[in-house]
């Protein structure tokens, strides 16, 4: 990645990467507090037409390239690095959209059956009973053959992910899962029953939380990206009950503290699994765990229910439209 390529990427994805959330906004401009330093009332404005930022407290301003140069307090080969692994999907949207031809070809979209895929959601804590929401996508890149878990947005794009790749296909957007339909609905959720949602980041968390749960009806949220944030919100206004399980870090609480700020009611569950990044982490602690207790002895076991219990737990919602506690 060159200074022109990063310079093209939304600096509000870049901002949302690093955990910075506006305080007001519009479609032309974005006001956020300091990134480099404290302050009580926003100074930091970014130009979405012109993707360029200037901070008024200072007196100073730029690009992508000058953002990060001062944020990291590091040189432009520095930021570059950095910018790199990233993996910013407004990048990717550009540069599908600068090529006449697209640099992939989709073979196949089948049910999941490769056996190296099944290993890898196993080693995610992961079971067939998750396996209604996904697909297995089979492209070419260049010459090379590769096969992924696809899990489809509403715009009929895929998140993808094995063992070794992580990426994404055609268009970037948010998913929606109604559970009681054993996979995704595009259908326009005005023309469904109004119910609770649970809202993810990733849709490995999701699948988790499928996973774990027992009694859930309602709907399921996947980000798919925290630039995908405010479209989320849209999306939210039309659940009467908002469940968040977002990621443990800087940009997760900071995503968390948005929704909530747009929806006061949202409950928060992320203390659920307070000692981990995210939803899937605590469950492949939990995996590991339950391994080790099978491994022990079964009156090693009869003497632990409380470990058993914790063990087995499993996110718990409180009843209200369409939500059912565990009994």
């Amino acid at each position: 990645m060159n200074c022109k390529q990063f310079n093209s990427i939304s600096l509000e994805e870049v901002l949302l990467s690093l955990g910075h959330l506006p305080t007001k906004q519009n479609e032309k401009e974005a006001w956020y507090l300091n990134p480099f330093a404290s302050e009580s009332q926003a100074s930091f404005k970014l130009e979405k037409r012109i993707n360029a930022w200037y901070l008024h407290s200072e007196g100073v301003g730029g690009n992508n390239t000058d953002f990060m140069k001062k944020y990291l307090n590091a040189s432009v080969n520095e930021v570059l690095d950095w910018a790199q692994k990233q993996n910013f999907s407004s990048f990717h949207q550009q540069a599908q959209i600068k090529k006449s031809e697209p640099n992939y070809t989709i073979d196949e979209i089948l049910d999941l059956q490769n056996p190296n895929l099944k290993q890898y959601l196993q080693g995610r804590g992961l079971s067939p009973k998750v396996y209604d929401h996904i697909k297995e996508v089979r492209f070419t890149i260049g010459s090379k053959k590769l096969y992924t878990i696809g899990f489809e947005n509403l715009s009929g794009g895929f998140e993808l992910r094995n063992a070794f790749y992580k990426g994404s296909l055609l268009k970037k957007d948010v998913s929606i899962i109604d559970l009681n339909s054993n996979g995704q609905d595009k259908s326009n959720i005005q023309n469904r029953d109004i119910r609770g949602v649970a809202v993810f980041e990733g849709f490995m968390d999701a699948l988790s939380f499928i996973e774990m749960q027992k009694s859930f009806v309602g709907d399921i949220l996947v980000m798919n990206s925290i630039a995908l944030l405010n479209k989320s919100i849209e999306h939210l206004k039309n659940y009467p009950d908002i469940h968040l399980f977002l990621d443990n870090d800087n940009a997760g609480i900071k995503c968390r503290s948005e929704i909530i700020r747009s929806f006061p009611a949202a409950k928060d569950h992320a203390s659920f699994y307070s000692n981990h990044k995210d939803l899937n982490e605590f469950l492949i602690h939990r995996m590991k765990n339950n391994v080790s207790n099978k491994a022990g002895k079964q009156s090693e076991q009869s003497q632990e229910p409380n470990k058993m219990k914790a063990v087995n737990q499993e996110p718990k919602i409180k009843n209200s439209n369409g939500f059912k506690r565990k009994r």
